[in-house]
């Protein structure tokens, strides 16, 4: 019997709180350890009891979910996420991803397609929902998108702005050599022979603005 995954729910309209607590609780392999009714609210339950994979509607009042990936990635980088939203536009889609989330779904996903793709995400891979609006090279190119760090993303901007490895170590105290291997880590996930090929792709993937 495999392990339960631990779900939380981040989501601000108490009718789809409800309906996704119904479908949890009718999901044998899930534990649904909390429901969030908005990013604070959220990161104030990761922190006394970290769930595995959070389920966060996107369009939230202050904090959205994009924003939300960001801020768990950065200090649970463990913890998966998939993104859910209404609407299924490209730019929603790759904003969340490029933020860090494993997954997309939107929010009138059958319980079949949500548990698949929590199977999915947990197992390590992306998984965005069969109602997405993309065509088959959209999708195959959005699943290009490397997965980076909190720390790697902060040296990439760092790069970006045109810093050394010294200045960079400075301003974010660490080593030069911890640079140099995210540094390098960046050119191979992001397929770069150099620093400005390093950027094209960067910007192209939407890793920094």
């Amino acid at each position: 019997m495999m392990d339960k995954i631990k779900i939380m729910i981040v989501d601000d309209h108490p009718m789809v709180q409800e309906g996704l607590r119904a479908m949890m609780n009718q999901i044998k392999f899930v534990d649904l350890t909390g429901i969030a009714n908005n990013a604070f609210d959220a990161l104030e339950k990761i922190k006394k009891n970290p769930p595995e994979l959070v389920l966060t509607d996107i369009n939230m009042p202050e904090i959205n979910g994009i924003e939300l990936t960001v801020k768990i990635k950065k200090e649970f980088p463990d913890i998966k996420i998939i993104g859910m939203s209404t609407f299924n536009e490209r730019n929603y889609i790759t904003q969340m991803i490029a933020s860090g989330a494993d997954g997309f779904l939107v929010k009138n996903a059958s319980e079949e397609e949500i548990k698949k793709a929590i199977l999915s995400v947990s197992e390590g891979k992306m998984y965005l929902s069969v109602d997405v609006n993309l065509s088959t090279n959209e999708k195959t190119e959005l699943k290009k998108i490397p997965i980076i760090t909190s720390r790697e993303r902060e040296v990439l901007e760092l790069i970006a702005e045109g810093l050394t490895n010294q200045q960079i170590a400075e301003k974010i105290f660490i080593s030069p050599y911890t640079v140099d291997s995210h540094r390098k880590s960046l050119l191979t996930k992001l397929n770069a022979h150099n620093t400005a090929n390093l950027i094209k792709q960067a910007v192209k993937f939407n890793l920094i603005r």
